[in-house]
């Protein structure tokens, strides 16, 4: 019974996963917050009556992939963390910062998303002139800081990262 078990394969390069990763996500925000909402806006469709059923629906999903990819950011510098793969006050500073950037998406899920689907939803059918309630305008303000944090920090940390797997290779 003193058998071992040896992995069989490569290591995970977590310096690219992680770039990779916050590459992809940083363009993403960067398509879906410049083309893709002003194309819907200027098209008349955030007017519309059904815009708040499919505005939680598109952002709903895109919330869960950047959940995915905020964790995998986490779980890449949490590894870079315990590699010491940073001297340590950057390795202090990215650690701060992929947890907000974790936090961000889990803002946006579960706090943002949901009230302004609730707050964009029609409910009085006879009702001829929809405007913006007052609400909706903070919450989108909200949304417009937590994106430029989430641009600054996951800027941060791409350079960092790349700055570092320069270093080392």
């Amino acid at each position: 019974m003193n058998t071992t078990s040896e992995r069989i394969g490569k290591n995970i390069d977590w310096p690219t996963l992680v770039m990779f990763t916050l590459g992809f996500w940083l363009s993403a925000s960067l398509v879906l917050d410049l083309v893709i909402m002003p194309s819907l806006s200027a098209s008349g469709m955030m007017g519309q009556n059904g815009f708040a059923s499919a505005g939680y629906t598109l952002f709903g999903l895109f919330n869960r992939i950047e959940l995915v990819c905020a964790a995998l950011v986490l779980s890449g510098f949490l590894i870079f963390n315990r590699n010491h793969t940073f001297n340590h006050q950057n390795q202090t500073w990215a650690i701060a910062f992929s947890s907000l950037l974790f936090a961000i998406p889990l803002i946006y899920t579960y706090v943002l998303t949901p009230q302004m689907s609730g707050l964009g939803l029609s409910l009085n059918v006879f009702e001829t002139v929809q405007t913006m309630p007052t609400d909706m305008i903070y919450l989108h303000e909200g949304y417009w800081l937590l994106e430029a944090i989430k641009f600054m920090a996951g800027l941060t940390l791409l350079r960092w990262c790349y700055q570092n797997s320069c270093r080392i290779s």
